[in-house]
């Protein structure tokens, strides 16, 4: 699954950029360190949008490319901002058969969004996930920390106005 760029726009603060400013100076001279640095920023923003990135790249003397590569092939790293509720389907076998791929589809259409993307308003991002180790409640979604199993897909649209408020 490939990662997709953020259509919200970036909104970084002065106090985030002398963070990571101070994050990059303290590693600039170990190119080895970029993960550091990247994981670092991403705590700072919570994701890592093109803005970010390229100030790492500058920083750190690497090549864009290479920050962008490593944002791209981890999948611990997000080029999307979070919403202040992540809901995440277990797309795993269990779940697929037992229709979570259709649960999926009912929450991109109802918040307009598709996978790794954030909603305008910043409540909700969705996200897809290989396993969460309750195959047993197959199908499964997460709301934040919030489980929910044995879903269908009538089960969403009430799931979703608990956040809604």
């Amino acid at each position: 699954m490939q990662k997709k760029i953020s259509k919200i726009p970036f909104k970084g603060t002065a106090e985030q950029k002398q963070r990571l400013l101070k994050v990059i100076d303290a590693y600039h001279d170990d190119p080895s360190r970029l993960m550091t640095v990247m994981q670092e920023a991403q705590d700072i923003y919570g994701y890592l949008p093109f803005e970010v990135q390229q100030m790492i790249a500058d920083g750190m003397n690497i090549p864009l490319e290479k920050v962008y590569g490593v944002a791209t092939f981890y999948s611990q790293f997000s080029l999307s901002p979070k919403g202040v509720y992540n809901v995440s389907v277990c797309l795993g076998t269990a779940c697929y058969v037992k229709g979570s791929g259709d649960i999926f589809n009912r929450i991109s259409e109802k918040l307009g969004i598709g996978a790794d993307e954030c909603t305008e308003d910043g409540k909700f991002s969705l996200t897809a996930c290989r396993c969460i180790g309750a195959c047993g409640l197959a199908p499964v979604m997460t709301v934040n920390d919030d489980v929910y199993g044995r879903l269908n897909v009538d089960d969403v649209d009430g799931i979703l106005a608990k956040y809604s408020d």
